[in-house]
């Protein structure tokens, strides 16, 4: 079975980050390593996996470059056939990164594969069985809220994995140079998916593949709301071409008002910077 490296971008979650490890300890799939890249956390999360996780090579940087720069830096270091990205706020099956493998070397065609996500704290309740885009080209989770009643359990071909819990096969990821860095965070995912399915590459979803996931312990809030609507008009920039622009502009306007009638909230603030930041064409590091 193929050979993976798991990487875990950690900024201050030493709360949560115990109980990914730990079910990282219970897989059924032997050949792998876990790789924490640290984003400069002030919370004892280096010391506690140093203490407790010697078997875990740790990359402490010394600020916090994001998600995006973390997930780059630990798949430099990482020596896996197969590059899997997973959120520090998450608990596995213990047979999911088997799941995982098992579906990519069935699946040559295959870049990438996807898990299934479901709520930690509702575990019936999806929050991803892939990433998909609506017919204005936004980006979407499948399922997103929906009761996990195997309704998406057949479907194999999928646009990309969510970036919480994503398998990419090491070839993909040299290929196409990993996560863009100019994106800083969010929808890194579907960036690089968009590239992927450019280049030929198709996308599986493992529904075996289980993960259950904290939403927004460590991120979110206005920080999400800015880079979400910024990078989601980059991303439009860069693949849409003028008939596709007919479909996405009403998505466009729809998100812009919400956020203008909802302008008193600090994030519907932040998103509206975040699209004029889009408009503008800004990259990078940009949230205050």
């Amino acid at each position: 079975m193929l050979s993976a490296s798991v990487i875990i971008a950690n900024w201050n979650g030493a709360h949560h980050l115990r109980v990914c490890l730990d079910s990282l300890r219970r897989q059924t799939h032997q050949d792998f390593e876990v790789i924490v890249v640290d984003n400069g956390s002030t919370d004892g999360s280096v010391e506690m996996v140093q203490k407790e996780y010697p078997e875990v090579h740790l990359l402490a940087l010394d600020d916090n470059y994001g998600f995006i720069v973390a997930c780059n830096r630990g798949a430099q270091f990482a020596r896996g056939e197969v590059l899997v990205m997973l959120n520090n706020d998450t608990e596995v099956e213990p047979q999911w990164l088997e799941a995982l493998c098992r579906a990519l070397e069935q699946h040559p065609e295959a870049g990438s594969a996807a898990s299934k996500m479901l709520l930690f704290e509702r575990r019936d309740t999806l929050h991803s069985a892939g990433d998909m885009l609506g017919p204005d080209f936004m980006p979407m989770n499948r399922g997103v809220w929906e009761i996990d009643q195997g309704q998406y359990d057949a479907d194999l071909y999928i646009f990309g994995p969510c970036g919480g819990a994503a398998a990419y096969r090491r070839e993909l990821w040299e290929q196409l140079g990993g996560f863009d860095e100019r994106l800083f965070m969010y929808l890194e995912d579907v960036d690089l998916a968009w590239r992927a399915q450019r280049a030929g590459w198709k996308s599986i979803f493992v529904p075996e593949a289980r993960v259950y996931h904290h939403l927004s312990a460590t991120g979110g809030g206005t920080i999400a709301s800015y880079y979400v609507g910024r990078n989601t008009i980059l991303l439009h920039r860069r693949y849409l071409g003028g008939r596709d622009w007919l479909k996405a502009l009403p998505g466009h306007a729809r998100v812009a008002w919400e956020a203008l009638r909802a302008w008193r909230g600090e994030a519907a603030r932040a998103r509206l910077r975040g699209i004029l930041h889009g408009i503008l064409g800004l990259e990078g590091k940009r949230h205050r």
